[in-house]
């Protein structure tokens, strides 16, 4: 590798993604001059490219915690989506980071990469209030095992990201922390509940951001901030709450996963196969390898538009076709063919999981939030009753039906093309506006929400701009095949483009 006249080595995958990128071939080092700029803009890189660059010593762990850390202090004001930051921990984190590189040590996949944690799972030592100000002093005495894994992976973690209420909108805002604003666009929604994590991702605050899922929440801060994720397999990442005063309930244990948002697809399978390793903590958690068997060639992509009864955006519509024919020039077989029926379990995820809030969450609702997520639970069971015993159990007994019906058709179809929010990206109070709004929202989200019923994983990229808000479509696929969804979104982003990078153009307009 060339060196700069200071004698530095220079990490070439930095220049590459400068505004005018050449083959390499045609790649000299910079000037001196420029390298001081470049290595500032660490912050722009992947999980990947930092893991490799710190291992490589093309940068220091500290050098790409500062560049981070100063992105942070430029932008979080403005977006309000890192609540709590860790500065002096995380720099002491990326001096040790260097001090293992020094002394030989192996390294982890994630060693010196910045990572945040959403602020509904337990960092040691910190507050887990998930949005609510009576939690404000819910203290945790250990690492949550997700988190755990990434430390023991490497990964530096420079603070907590926002939430709504008890985490459950689909936009970011609550009276503790208050509200998280997108980057694209100031009167859209973040997404939720994992808006903090995705305002973060797309804005520059590192490469990795934890969330977590039981509806929508890691896929709608994807599609809202123009970036990625893959929501696993139900109990594919151990959790484990220290901090909470009750197990989770029966939906909540089939249906709410954890997960990593990203702005580099690439990223997706790096950070989530350190994320699934299981933990004693979690009895729930299959001991199941990252990666399955390999599959015949070319693997065979279904396709489907069905508007489940909705008036689906045209937009929406293009972002599939255009999808479609960018995993054709992948190499995958992609045909568009009816599938089992999205709407059953959605319909079933509704009804079964405001029974289950009823009684698990309503009553501390009632004690200890707001008019705002109050008024969004009276909406919820406006739209659907809470069932009564028998009810219930009949409905989850049917679940197993249509995942066996899912399964069958997986089998032929490994991989599902998909919408994911089938209208253009909603204004960040939207669900408040009233109730039909709040209707709309949900019904528009079809395709998010039956697959958490489902216990299948789905993956959610952004691809292009919908009335110059960022929008996206989802891969779904087998159980435990998260792989190939990765691989899907990877190839995806070759042919599409990171979008992110246009939104970062606008800072230099």
């Amino acid at each position: 590798m060339q060196r700069c006249s200071t004698q530095m080595t220079w990490p070439r995958h930095l220049w590459l993604r400068q505004k005018t990128v050449k083959p390499t071939s045609q790649i000299t080092d910079p000037p001196e001059k420029e390298f001081k700029a470049v290595m500032e803009q660490l912050w722009q890189l992947s999980a990947t490219e930092l893991a490799n660059g710190i291992r490589d010593k093309d940068f220091s762990a500290r050098e790409v915690v500062g560049s981070v850390l100063d992105r942070v202090a430029a932008k979080n004001p403005e977006l309000n989506a890192i609540t709590v930051e860790f500065p002096e921990e995380a720099v002491a984190a990326a001096d040790a980071a260097d001090a293992a590189i020094a002394a030989g040590e192996n390294l982890g996949p994630l060693h010196g990469v910045p990572v945040t944690i959403k602020e509904n799972i337990d960092v040691a030592g910190q507050a887990t209030p998930n949005g609510v100000p009576a939690f404000e002093g819910l203290i945790a005495s250990e690492d949550a095992p997700l988190v755990k894994n990434l430390r023991d992976a490497g990964a530096i973690v420079i603070g907590r990201t926002n939430v709504p209420e008890f985490s459950m909108r689909g936009t970011t805002v609550n009276p503790l922390r208050g509200r998280t604003f997108n980057p694209w666009d100031v009167d859209a929604s973040p997404g939720g509940s994992s808006g903090g994590g995705g305002s973060a991702a797309a804005a520059g605050f590192g490469p990795l951001h934890h969330g977590n899922d039981i509806g929508g929440s890691l896929r709608f801060p994807a599609l809202a901030n123009g970036i990625t994720t893959v929501k696993p397999t139900n109990n594919r990442i151990p959790v484990y709450n220290s901090t909470a005063a009750a197990e989770r309930g029966p939906l909540s244990q089939v249906m709410s996963v954890q997960g990593i948002m990203t702005r580099d697809a690439q990223d997706l399978a790096l950070a989530t196969e350190v994320m699934i390793r299981p933990d004693p903590r979690d009895p729930l958690c299959p001991p199941i390898p990252w990666r399955g068997s390999q599959l015949d060639n070319p693997i065979t992509i279904a396709v489907t538009k069905d508007p489940c009864g909705y008036a689906i955006h045209e937009g929406i519509l293009d972002l599939i076709d255009q999808a479609a024919e960018a995993l054709r020039d992948a190499g995958y077989h992609v045909v568009e063919v009816s599938t089992p029926s999205v709407e059953e379990p959605f319909k079933d995820w509704f009804r079964t999981l405001i029974t289950e809030m009823d009684v698990a969450l309503w009553p501390l609702i009632v004690e200890h939030g707001s008019d705002e997520i109050k008024t969004t639970f009276d909406y919820f069971f406006q739209m659907g009753e809470v069932l009564e015993l028998d009810s219930f159990i009949r409905d989850f007994g049917e679940r197993t039906r249509m995942m066996r019906e899912w399964n069958l058709f997986l089998d032929d179809y490994p991989l599902v093309l998909t919408p994911i929010y089938m209208n253009r990206l909603y204004d960040w109070d939207y669900d408040l506006q009233s109730f039909e709004a709040c209707k709309d929202f949900l019904e528009a989200s079809t395709y998010s929400m039956a697959f958490n019923y489902l216990g299948l994983p789905a993956g959610v990229i952004g691809t292009g701009l919908i009335e110059d808000r960022p929008a996206a479509v989802q891969i779904v696929g087998q159980r435990y095949r998260e792989d190939l969804i990765c691989d899907a979104l990877e190839a995806l982003q070759q042919r599409c483009g990171r979008l992110t990078d246009q939104l970062w153009a606008r800072e230099e307009l």
